[in-house]
């Protein structure tokens, strides 16, 4: 099945050809450790994660790398404002990243394979900022290295942006030893207090743009099949990286086929620190389910803007519900050795990563299960829902464990002795005691479900 994806860069949707079908490259710029992930942080490596997986099943090798820009001016600050080493703050907030990557399922397929640090790639930034100075497309000047812009025709390429734009909307600063004020930095001095290494320009630490360029043509190559990021990267970051590494590798191409995911608005509104809407994945990882999250992500198509709210959140949560209920309806059908496809979650993927038709037809093959009859006929519908789950990252624990919410904090004994308590009263006929059961059981965020089969139980 082929796959197709909008570039960026020529606007246009595209049949995906590697240039070694052999080996596929992909890179998506990863965090900047100083604080914990937020949830449009999220966004891209849960979408590329599924795109990932998609090239993995297609070709014989995918090289991913997701970089840890761990060297940074916000990094330093964090470090000033807590009193503590620059890799004290780089080191927790590097593992707050993987564990919440990890609960929101971008593990295994879904993850990369390489994870480069612009702190163990120093040398490589050096050489190329020297490589680029050497070839006229950069100069030094008072500790600085810089990318002179006027020297690259195809600067604005990707962002479609003028020159004059690009200063405005970058907001440069304009100074003195600039020869253009859209000329952006490559390396920049340090003070004693600040992270440094040697350099033929003196002690001094990379700009940003330069660690991908170097990371990427040290692990991946000159030319790259994917470079993917959030939409706020295409200016100046991505901009900055295509002329710098253009110019590096001789004039070809960085990157064949550029994706870029939309942003993530709370309630309709821009998240921000100001106003007090900036949601931690940590945080809502103690108020909903981490595959109820995981859901919402996939749930708008990833090229737009999606909207998180509570309602949308609660939804998805019910969604799921649905979904490993049917799954627990069939806990007694084995699919050992059942084959199954996946036939419409693949293709609406292999069409542009189209999140939203997959988890409809998802949806759609959870309500062929709950009809089917037969045991041939169940074992193979059970089959279909789990392979099409996997394609997603959704419905891969065991139903019973969904519903009991994963949480080591609930009584899952006490909880169970009184169902068995108020399974008995019913017996009984003693309903006044079945419905303080019930209701001691709401207390604890408990919701009972009576069913032919018997009641069962979830947290609600």
């Amino acid at each position: 099945m082929d796959l197709h994806l909008y570039n960026t860069l020529t606007r246009q949707i595209e049949r995906f050809s590697p240039a070694n079908p052999d080996r596929v490259t992909m890179y998506v710029c990863g965090p900047t450790v100083y604080n914990y992930p937020h949830i449009g942080n999220a966004r891209p490596y849960t979408a590329f994660g599924v795109l990932a997986k998609l090239l993995r099943r297609q070709f014989p090798r995918l090289d991913y790398a997701r970089n840890i820009t761990d060297v940074d001016d916000k990094i330093n600050e964090a470090a000033r404002q807590r009193g503590v080493p620059i890799d004290v703050v780089t080191a927790q907030y590097t593992q707050a990243f993987h564990e919440d990557m990890a609960a929101i399922g971008v593990a295994g397929e879904f993850a990369p394979n390489l994870e480069p640090r612009a702190t163990a790639h120093i040398p490589g930034i050096v050489r190329m900022c020297e490589r680029l100075i050497a070839l006229g497309h950069a100069y030094a000047a008072e500790g600085h290295v810089l990318f002179d812009v006027q020297t690259y025709a195809g600067y604005g390429r990707l962002s479609r942006r003028t020159i004059r734009e690009m200063i405005a909307g970058a907001r440069v600063e304009v100074a003195p030893y600039k020869r253009n004020p859209a000329d952006f930095v490559l390396w920049k001095p340090s003070t004693p207090e600040l992270p440094g290494w040697d350099s033929p320009w003196g002690r001094g630490r990379p700009g940003w743009h330069i660690e991908c360029s170097a990371m990427a043509e040290e692990h991946l190559g000159d030319t790259i099949d994917i470079h993917a990021g959030g939409a706020d990267l295409k200016f100046p970051h991505h901009e900055n990286e295509i002329a710098q590494s253009v110019c590096a590798h001789g004039g070809a191409e960085f990157a064949r086929h550029w994706l870029h995911n939309g942003f993530v608005t709370i309630e309709g509104r821009k998240m921000s620190k100001s106003l007090g809407n900036v949601l931690l994945i940590n945080e809502l990882r103690r108020l909903a389910p981490p595959e109820a999250l995981r859901w919402l992500l996939l749930g708008a198509h990833y090229r737009q803007p999606l909207d998180w709210s509570e309602a949308a959140l609660r939804q998805a949560r019910t969604t799921l519900d649905r979904l490993y209920g049917t799954l627990r309806d069939l806990a007694d059908v084995a699919v050992d050795g059942v084959e199954a496809r996946a036939d419409a979650v693949q293709a609406a993927l292999a069409d542009d990563l189209g999140t939203p038709q997959a988890l409809a037809a998802l949806s759609e093959l959870a309500r062929d299960a709950q009809k089917a009859a037969g045991p041939q006929a169940r074992a193979l519908a059970k089959a279909r829902l789990l392979a099409a789950g996997r394609w997603l990252g959704l419905l891969q624990q065991d139903p019973q464990a969904w519903f009991q919410g994963g949480a080591a904090a609930i009584d899952v004994a006490r909880i169970e002795a009184l169902m068995a308590e108020r399974a008995q009263a019913r017996k009984d006929r003693n309903w006044s005691r079945s419905d303080e059961i019930r209701n001691e059981l709401a207390g604890m965020g408990v919701v009972i479900e009576d069913t032919p089969q018997g009641a069962r139980w979830k947290l609600g």
